[in-house]
């Protein structure tokens, strides 16, 4: 798969834009063939499976995996990883909390859920800010950075929370993780606008190109004049932003919040990168086919559920699952290299 060179001329744009847009479409349209397939499989094992609620339980339960896997899509791109996304919007979820319950709790008002949304947003920002300062100044590995983000955001959880949760908010917060508009749920738009809110980011800032850019070769983008370090920064405070509005999304859903909600979705977010065809090492992937990919994961899950399948067994099936994309893609790539 063709990656974005680090440098480019005015003539050889129209043919790298052609070149980008001929593989997402193939991407998709793979993607779009393993959906009918799964689909096609589930219907066959359980008369329970294409029916409106099977149908509706997906689109309220996409949108939450869905944010923290945009959370984790672009660090990936600029060829990093940020481990720390679960526990990042626990304690964004957890700032809106606080500031509903210091406002009146099941007697808030909207002036007062704004502000806690924009402080959860803020926090989540300033805990991505943390960590892209820390990879692009001292040089510290993104695991290293973020897996110790991770177990301070923990710790400091659950020492706020004495391992307990927060909960009691006004029914409008229910609305937004349980209501409906235009025939669609609340969380799903939600999650519409920031795969679109990514694609444009990706697809058509500088910033986007100078993401690619480093997680294809980071020393070339530092010698062509770029700012490395303020790009690292902007990755993971972006990616922190993310994790900010999937907390509230997270908070709004399930009318609580507790420190650790949500860790097995880390390794989800993983598969649903590599499925839609992110680079591991960085430098190549779309934020279209990683959503998705994310909607055959769900359609997967709910399958399984459906099916009765033990949760041990569907969490070893993910790990699998990820192994075999892994193996898949090494055979595909080496076949494309021997065509070229």
């Amino acid at each position: 798969m063709t990656r974005l060179s680090t440098t480019k001329s005015s003539h050889s744009t129209p043919w790298l834009s052609r070149i980008v847009t001929l593989g997402t479409g193939s991407e998709i349209a793979g993607l779009l063939m393993l959906l009918a397939v799964v689909v096609l499989v589930f219907s066959l094992a359980t008369d329970r499976f294409l029916t409106v609620p099977t149908f509706t339980s997906v689109a309220f339960q996409l949108p939450e995996l869905g944010l923290l896997t945009l959370a984790m899509l672009i660090p990936i791109l600029s060829g990093g990883l940020n481990l720390a996304i679960t526990f990042t919007a626990n304690i964004c979820g957890l700032v809106l909390a606080w500031v509903l319950q210091a406002n009146g709790g099941v007697e808030a008002g909207m002036p007062a859920f704004l502000l806690g949304g924009l402080a959860a947003v803020a926090v989540g920002a300033l805990i991505g800010w943390v960590m892209g300062a820390a990879i692009a100044y001292t040089g510290a590995h993104p695991i290293l950075v973020s897996l110790s983000m991770m177990i301070f955001l923990r710790g400091l959880g659950e020492f706020a929370t004495r391992g307990g949760d927060i909960s009691g908010f006004p029914d409008f917060v229910g609305m937004l993780g349980h209501g409906w508009f235009a025939g669609i749920p609340m969380p799903l738009w939600i999650l519409i606008a920031c795969v679109a809110l990514w694609h444009l980011i990706l697809n058509k800032t500088r910033l986007g190109l100078t993401i690619y850019m480093a997680g294809s070769n980071i020393e070339a983008t530092r010698y062509s004049g770029i700012d490395t370090k303020r790009t690292i920064m902007l990755v993971y405070t972006l990616s922190g932003l993310m994790c900010g509005i999937a907390g509230i999304l997270m908070l709004a859903r399930f009318n609580s919040v507790r420190v650790g909600h949500g860790e097995a979705y880390l390794l989800i977010t993983v598969l649903a990168c590599f499925l839609g065809r992110v680079d591991p090492f960085g430098g190549f992937g779309r934020a279209l086919p990683v959503a998705l990919a994310l909607l055959i994961l769900q359609v997967i899950s709910s399958g399984l559920n459906l099916l009765g399948a033990n949760q041990h067994l569907a969490t070893a099936m993910w790990g699998a699952f990820l192994i075999a994309v892994m193996v898949v893609r090494h055979i595909w790539a080496g076949r494309s290299v021997r065509r070229t």
